[in-house]
Formats: C-alpha cells, sequence, structure tokens
C-alpha cells in the first residue's frame, strides 16, 4: 500500500488533463489523509471545469466567427487612457481557434502576480501579438482618444499574421483591412480581447517600473501614472517631469 506522502505528490504532480483518472484510482481509499486529499484535488477539478465553462463562455464571439469559416480571429484592447503620465499602449492578439488559457479577463480584475503568469502563457501560445504604443508628447498633441486610436492601428499593422476579423474593446477604429465587431466590455466578453488587454497591461506596467527607476520621487511603479494622492503631491512638490501629460494638468495649480 502506498504511504500518503507518495500519493500526494503524485497529485501533485498530476497535469489536470490526467487528474479525472487518478482521482478514480483514490476514491475507495478510506484512510483519512487520502481523503482530504482526495477532497483537495476533486475541488481543484471541479474549478478546473468551472474555469474551463467561464472560457468558453467568452469564446462564443470567436467561435462566431470562426464557424463562419473565418481562419483567424484577434482581439484588441488597449491601457492607459486615463493616468497622467506615460503613453497608452494597445495590444492585439491572434489566439488559436479552441484555445482556452486559464484565468484570461478584464487585466483590472487580476493581481499583479497572476498577469504576469497568464503574460507568460499568452506569450507562449498566441499566433502572433502586435504591440502599439503612442508617448505624452503624442497625447498631448492629438488628445487621448486619437491617440488610443494610432496606438491601435500600430498594434494591428503589427501583426505579421493578418486577420479576418478583428473585435474590438468598444472603440472603432477607421480604415481596417477586414470584418471588425465592436464589444462593450470587451475585455470581460471576448477572450482574445481579454488577452489583448493582459498583455498590453503587462507591457505598460513594466514601462512605468522603469519610468520610475528615472524619476523616482513620482513612484510611477506604484502608481503606473494614475492620479493617487501621493502622486499629485509630487507633481506640488517637484513639479512635472518629461513623461506628464501636460494636456492632463492643465488645471492643476503648482
Amino acid at each position: 500500500m502506498k504511504k500518503i506522502q507518495d500519493i500526494e505528490d503524485e497529485f501533485r504532480l498530476c497535469s489536470m488533463d490526467k487528474l479525472k483518472e487518478h482521482l478514480k484510482e483514490y476514491e475507495n481509499d478510506e484512510r483519512s489523509g487520502v481523503r482530504k486529499i482526495f477532497l483537495k484535488y476533486s475541488k481543484k477539478l471541479d474549478k478546473h471545469y468551472g474555469e474551463l465553462s467561464r472560457l468558453k463562455a467568452i469564446s462564443q464571439y470567436e467561435n462566431y466567427y470562426f464557424d463562419a469559416g473565418l481562419r483567424y480571429v484577434a482581439g484588441m484592447d488597449e491601457v492607459g487612457r486615463g493616468p497622467l503620465a506615460g503613453p497608452v499602449v494597445a495590444c492585439c492578439v491572434v489566439l488559436k481557434k479552441g484555445d482556452l488559457i486559464e484565468g484570461i479577463t478584464d487585466s483590472k480584475k487580476l493581481s499583479e502576480k497572476r498577469r504576469n503568469e497568464i503574460f507568460w502563457e499568452i506569450e507562449k501560445k498566441a499566433l502572433d501579438i502586435g504591440m502599439g504604443i503612442v508617448d505624452e508628447k503624442t497625447i498631448d498633441k492629438i488628445n487621448i482618444a486619437e491617440a488610443t486610436k494610432m496606438a491601435m492601428m500600430e498594434a494591428f499593422n503589427n501583426l505579421k499574421i493578418k486577420p479576418d476579423v478583428l473585435l474590438v474593446d468598444y472603440v472603432h477604429l477607421d480604415n481596417i483591412s477586414c470584418v471588425q465587431d465592436s464589444i462593450v466590455k470587451g475585455d470581460e466578453k471576448s477572450i482574445s480581447i481579454g488577452a489583448a488587454s493582459i498583455v498590453a497591461k503587462v507591457m505598460r506596467d513594466e514601462m512605468m517600473h522603469n519610468f520610475a527607476k528615472e524619476y523616482p520621487e513620482y513612484h510611477f511603479d506604484q502608481n503606473k501614472g494614475y492620479g493617487s494622492k501621493e502622486h499629485f503631491e509630487a507633481i506640488r512638490k517637484y513639479g512635472m517631469c518629461p513623461i506628464h501629460r501636460r494636456s492632463f494638468l492643465k488645471s492643476l495649480q503648482l
């Protein structure tokens, strides 16, 4: 008879697709230690199935177009419309049909640690990823709405695979050379838009961490350029740095 620690190690190393089969092997083992392990991993499997069900639900837009015979579906989102400093960053992601990457959702709902984990899964599994970045000087010159569209167009044009359809979070883009579907709250309703929101968020956060080293007094690694109380206080104390958006701070009494 196997030792309980050995059984625990087996389950810990068991892949999710083999877990159901592995649970069956121990469903009649009445030892209390084994029952605890069995219940722990049964809950883990139930959670996995629940997540797959959620991911299938948010793949309905993609599947609609796949079922219509289209080959490549891309999702587009941006991060950084609201901050007082730094760029707006857009991302366009092309996922494989039926590829369900656990955890994908609106990036704002995820911890930084979890976003980074999912980011690497997306990087590994995506067919293609395009990025677009528009800096604060351009934002001040043309306004944030136009800068957002510019970043999105750059992300689209940076794809190596040209998609048959583009799913976009809310925004409608002009001069797109494929079918376009703008979805309200798309980062919650579309798996590819959700993936794009995560990649854009991780990439922009990394940029703000780097800016924090250059301009430490503003703590960009913590506030990511958003208007926190401490950020406003730093602006009042030190003035604006080169990456601040002047057009966003016109009303601030310095």
